[in-house]
């Protein structure tokens, strides 16, 4: 089995964004309060955040085979809210969404932190890393949220 290109990697992982994004903004139709709604929307908008980054990493990449700078970005959630389950009719489809989404985050913070380790370039290396760690912050969020469900039957999560 080859290794990816680096080139490659950025396509696959902008993928992985777009996919992300995607499935924030159906589950974001699929819940019925209005601040799960937001939550799920702030996640889609951040996941095209980064697809636009990506992008235009990718476009760099192969017009010079530069680095860009990324400045990051906070994910700005709602304030604290608890909703009890039973606001949500559809609780075990929102648990299935939220462990989807867990495995998208862990998949994409690994994919991130393999690339930073990668690369040689000091802006790429902080560009993997920045983005590994804006994904960790959103699966810590995510598991708040699967936890408080699945414990206190309550949709919570923290600000981190």
């Amino acid at each position: 089995m080859s290794t990816p290109s680096l080139l490659d990697a950025v396509r696959i992982v902008k993928e992985n964004e777009r996919v992300a994004s995607d499935n924030y903004a159906e589950a974001s139709r699929k819940v019925d309060h209005s601040r799960s709604k937001v939550l799920f929307e702030q996640l889609s908008e951040f996941e095209q955040y980064h697809f636009e980054k990506l992008s235009a990493l990718e476009a760099s990449l192969e017009k010079s085979g530069g680095f860009i700078p990324y400045e990051g970005k906070e994910l700005k959630l709602p304030p604290i809210f608890e909703i009890r389950a039973a606001q949500e009719p559809d609780r075990k489809t929102i648990m299935q969404i939220i462990s989807a989404a867990l495995d998208l985050e862990e998949e994409s913070e690994k994919a991130y932190s393999d690339l930073a380790n990668r690369i040689s370039d000091k802006h790429g290396r902080e560009m993997f890393k920045r983005l590994a760690e804006e994904e960790h912050k959103h699966f810590q969020t995510l598991t708040d949220v699967y936890w408080t469900l699945t414990n206190l039957g309550t949709w919570q999560y923290s600000q981190t």
